[in-house]
């Protein structure tokens, strides 16, 4: 009979570092704005990449992140104009974000309970990748996939002794 063990052999964990997932993601580009910038600027940038958010930069360092929802919220459903609204004015600060050695669980803590779609991913002062809802989503379906597939090699005895 084989053992159970074998089961644990998965390489998508919930307990693998953000490393593994920006690492499997690919692509790490960040895009990003600076507070002094328009809303109008970041909408057209996020439009551009097909992207739902920017990080705010200021003299390099994390400011803040600005999003669709912060348009949505702070800009359109109160009637400001985009064009002469500063990114610094609807950004969310401080912005909430994970290190590359902390877990995809942690990731998935922080944005399933403080109800965020983004979270950039910094080493000491730098931003080397984002995070989005939609990474954590095919994390979990590749994990669950594997799963399956380990389950059935084990009913099917294709496992070795």
């Amino acid at each position: 009979m084989q053992s159970a063990p074998a089961l644990q052999e998965s390489n998508i964990r919930f307990d693998e570092p953000v490393r593994s997932l920006l690492r499997n993601k690919g692509r790490n580009q960040v895009w990003h704005i600076t507070p002094e910038e328009t809303v109008y600027r970041a909408i057209e940038i996020m439009s551009e990449r097909q992207i739902g958010c920017l990080v705010v930069l200021s003299a390099g360092q994390l400011a803040g992140i600005v999003s669709e929802r912060d348009y949505a919220r702070k800009v359109i459903l109160k009637g400001r104009s985009s064009q002469q609204t500063p990114v610094r004015e609807i950004m969310s600060t401080p912005a909430l974000f994970v290190t590359p050695e902390q877990t995809v669980a942690d990731a998935m803590r922080i944005m399933t309970t403080r109800r965020v779609r983004h979270l950039p991913v910094l080493e000491g002062d730098n931003v080397v990748g984002m995070l989005s809802i939609g990474d954590l989503v095919n994390w979990v379906m590749t994990a669950q996939q594997q799963t399956i597939n380990h389950l059935h090699n084990y009913i099917a005895g294709k496992y070795p002794a």
